[in-house]
Order: C-alpha cells, then structure tokens, then sequence
C-alpha cells in the first residue's frame, strides 16, 4: 500500500503538529492539521487509548473524506495506577493547561518516592471513515518525574518527564534527539513501516 500524499491530522495541538510535519514530511505526506479545516474536537469519552484515537480519526475522515492521522496519547505514572493515563489532557478539569495540569501532577506525587512513569502513545491511520482495517502503532517512552521543570521545549508534561537514557527532560532535548526517543516518534516510525512494507 503506497502512503497517502494528504493526510489530515485529527488533533488541534500545534505542538504534535510540529512534530507529526517533521517525521511525515520527508515522505512527502503532506499534513493538514484538523483546526485549519474548522474541524472541531471529537469527544474522548473512551477509557483508553485506542478507542480515543480510533474516535478522533473516524471524525476527521467523515468530515473531509481524506485520510485522517489519529493519536491518543498521554503519561502514565506507576505511582498513580497509571494515572493520569487518557486523562493527560485534562488532568487539572477544564480548559485544558499543561501549567495546571503539571502542577497537580506533582501535588499528587508529593511525598511518593517511586517515580517512574512512561509516555504512551498510540497511532491510529484511516484510509476512509469506515476503514475496516486501521493500521495500528504504538509507543512508549520511559522516564521519572521531577518536581522542578526544566527546559523551555516540548509541550505538555515534558518538563517534568525525565528520559532515563540522557539524564534531561522531554523540554531539554533537541527535537531531532526527542524523536528519535519519544513515544510518538517510535509510533510513528512503526507506521510509516507498516505503510512501506504492506502491499
């Protein structure tokens, strides 16, 4: 199966956004972000993931006919039970804050020595709105929790989430380094796989 040239991307996160273009476009997939199509939000009312992002993708498709992009993805912390989990987004309630949501993440840690966490996503890819075989990728990303941000990168809980590997945060890495090692980034090199090597 040849990859498609246009893809509409089912979220309205500039920052994944960013970081979609950037893997996808030496491809020459071209990626439309929904929010520049007037394309509202889908629910999210799922308890996980791919059920979040298989919804996402089905209403991007449905509302422009083109193939739709859909991730669901967010960070799970061991301490919590995996909390915030699909939560991510809006941990802290309603509008969504990555500052507000931060800072409850490291009130609810308070105290709690074990901080081990990983970034989880999963990719959801649809040919039409009635795809009976989405192609599927996962990620994860693993890393500790820190109460002090650092870096002024990334977007999200990325400067609290420390990478195991280089001893620096998801907001202090260069973005050519970050996707290599992200969640997101090994999600999507396991789909742009897929989309190479079926027929």
């Amino acid at each position: 199966m040849s990859a498609p040239s246009r893809l509409v991307l089912a979220s309205a996160n500039p920052g994944k956004l960013r970081e979609f273009r950037r893997l996808l476009s030496p491809l020459g997939i071209d990626l439309i972000g929904q929010a520049d199509l007037c394309i509202a939000e889908a629910d999210e009312p799922h308890a996980t993931f791919i059920e979040n992002a298989l919804a996402k993708a089905r209403q991007a498709s449905a509302v422009t006919s083109l193939p739709a992009l859909a991730d669901d993805s967010g960070i799970c912390v061991d301490a919590l039970g995996g909390a915030p989990g699909v939560q991510s987004a809006r941990y802290a309630g309603e509008p969504k804050s990555d500052a507000r949501n931060n800072a409850r993440l490291i009130a609810d840690l308070a105290g709690v020595s074990d901080r081990r966490a990983h970034y989880y996503c999963m990719l959801v890819l649809l040919r039409s709105r009635d795809d009976p075989e989405p192609i599927l990728a996962e990620g994860r990303w693993h890393g500790t929790i820190i109460d002090t941000p650092r870096g002024s990168g990334g977007f999200g809980y990325d400067p609290h989430f420390l990478d195991v590997t280089t001893g620096l945060t998801g907001a202090e890495l260069p973005l050519d380094t970050k996707n290599e090692l992200s969640h997101r980034g090994q999600a999507l090199r396991a789909l742009v796989a897929r989309l190479r090597d079926e027929p």
